[in-house]
């Protein structure tokens, strides 16, 4: 049980500090009405792990502090993260082509709003909805695909079970 829990805790670390690490190296990319952030091709790990779900939320929440987020966005946008995750791992063993889905969506509905409410941004909603959802296309969608397609063959190797996954 011990190995269990220590198997987790360090595969949800590695994934958060990845996470941030992306975040902070493409900050240019990842803020803004309109944002591409790379680190969240990530968020198609729970599709091989559930120890991703504490990992993407916790590096989405230390990337947004470090990258200087104010605090509705940090919070709002790590639940965005968190709840994608939940999906994404329960979608794990369906088509590759659902799993990305669940953080474009949760990204689309909350991002835009803390954009105009937290940050003033004057654009309107739906276009910022519109600017979000194509940079998560890309991160979760493509980049997310890469990721997939390179780590399935491994996932054995890469994510040992240790009793961790349902």
């Amino acid at each position: 049980m011990k190995n269990k829990n220590i198997t987790f805790m360090t595969q949800a670390a590695m994934i958060a500090a990845i996470y941030v690490v992306l975040t902070y190296v493409f900050a240019p990319f990842s803020f803004g009405e309109v944002q591409i952030r790379i680190a969240e091709a990530l968020t198609i790990l729970p599709a091989f792990t559930p120890a991703a779900i504490p990992g993407l939320f916790v590096g989405c929440f230390i990337g947004n502090t470090l990258g200087g987020a104010i605090l509705p966005d940090i919070i709002c946008g790590s639940l965005a993260t968190l709840i994608g995750a939940c999906f994404t791992y329960r979608l794990r063993e369906k088509t590759f082509f659902l799993m990305p889905l669940p953080p474009v969506i949760a990204n689309m509905l909350i991002v835009p709003f803390v954009l105009r409410y937290a940050y003033g941004v004057a654009l309107p909603i739906p276009f910022m909805m519109l600017t979000v959802g194509i940079g998560e296309v890309i991160s979760c969608g493509v980049l997310g695909f890469v990721l997939y397609s390179a780590l399935k063959k491994y996932k054995n190797n890469i994510f040992p079970t240790a009793g961790c996954q349902a």
